[in-house]
């Protein structure tokens, strides 16, 4: 799915929603990421995102977000998720589950680990739960193939290519390569030889288009 001018100035104006609703402020230029949750979307959007100038997309992809109604399988929370220093992130060992699935992708793969997040629980309608969230690659062979529909626990999976250009360019490492200058464990986070972008951010903010459509249909059923 190639999404219209007007689908992402959508997206564009649902994150900077989500932005001004939990008091982040964007002090400079930097890129950030921008994932729609909704099911018939799944898209991921690199930004170019400016505090004084309009923000400009400069890749997409699609993903796979939370899919609830299984065991352990919650909603994508909404909002904004931020890398910093205050979690240590990790790579995957590329181990195998006893289904024979490398649920994190293949050995070195970057996850980003957001902490603990509120989402709302579907075993309790009305109530939330909190979820462990990272954004993370997946297995190549059984779970990349069906990226583009929600599919995972709750956390964001991303194509490996796009794994590998995040982490190469440190995309939003920002706050981890300043403190990877005095603190070993960051420093052996970050993948050697990288290249990083001088307007990295620590951003990744998850928003929900098919709840904004659903807002302006009631509201144009109360006209």
């Amino acid at each position: 799915m190639t999404l219209s001018t007007v689908q992402t100035d959508q997206l564009l104006d649902l994150a900077r929603g989500q932005l001004q609703a939990s008091n982040v402020v964007l002090s400079r230029p930097q890129l950030l990421i921008i994932v729609d949750r909704s099911p018939s979307v799944q898209q991921l959007l690199v930004v170019a995102a400016s505090p004084s100038e309009g923000w400009q997309v400069i890749g997409a992809t699609h993903v796979s977000t939370g899919k609830p109604g299984r065991r352990e399988h919650f909603l994508t929370p909404l909002g904004v998720l931020q890398n910093t220093p205050d979690i240590v992130g990790y790579r995957a060992e590329g181990t195998r589950n006893e289904y024979g699935i490398r649920g994190l992708g293949v050995r070195g793969m970057r996850v980003w680990d957001f902490g603990w997040q509120e989402t709302d629980n579907w075993r309790w309608p009305g109530t939330k739960i909190n979820i462990r969230m990272a954004m993370h690659a997946t297995d190549p062979d059984a779970l990349e193939p069906r990226i583009g529909r929600p599919d995972s626990q709750g956390c964001i999976r991303i194509p490996a290519v796009l794994n590998r250009f995040l982490d190469r360019h440190g995309v939003i490492d920002a706050e981890i390569e300043t403190a990877a200058q005095s603190d070993p464990r960051f420093a052996a986070l970050l993948l050697p030889g990288r290249i990083p972008t001088p307007i990295a951010g620590n951003t990744v903010v998850v928003v929900d288009s098919s709840l904004a459509r659903q807002s302006g249909l009631a509201a144009m059923t109360q006209r």
